[in-house]
């Protein structure tokens, strides 16, 4: 519950306060992976749009059909740390299924690493190649439903 409430604090810390980030519903997801030829599984692998100097627009199919070679879609990473040299210290969990889909999609995926801190704020955008060569340290959880 916490990681959703971050989450959505870094939305908004995006769409407040720089442009080019669109948050779109769940039907256009869909139609903008279908655009992409990509598959419905990696509907949950991303959160944002991001179209570099975009000003505030009404996000529909015509809109995405437009700006489609131009956007960028961007999966958030969001911590209340402090991390002034962000996203170095960043400590996050992700999905096989967000690898899979940045590799798929190369430049036009990143990661967008998000410090909310009173001491200040900061995002910082990877793609799948720029952090797998700053990466630390990897494991993998298996979680399980029964």
């Amino acid at each position: 519950m916490s990681n959703n409430v971050t989450e959505k604090e870094g939305v908004n810390f995006l769409l407040e306060n720089y442009t080019g980030f669109f948050k779109i519903d769940l039907a256009t997801k869909k139609e903008l992976l279908d655009l992409l030829d990509v598959e419905h599984k990696f509907l949950q692998s991303f959160d944002l749009i991001y179209i570099p100097n975009m000003l505030g627009e009404k996000i529909d199919a015509q809109f995405i059909k437009t700006y489609l070679e131009d956007l960028i879609l961007v999966e958030l990473k969001t911590t209340k740390k402090f991390l002034p040299e962000n996203p170095k210290g960043f400590f996050f969990g992700a999905t096989e299924n967000e690898f899979n889909f940045g590799k798929i999609l190369g430049d036009r995926f990143r990661f967008c690493f998000v410090s909310l801190h009173e001491k200040g704020s900061s995002f910082a955008l990877l793609t799948i190649k720029e952090l797998e060569s700053i990466i630390k340290n990897r494991r993998i959880q298996y979680q399980i439903n029964l």
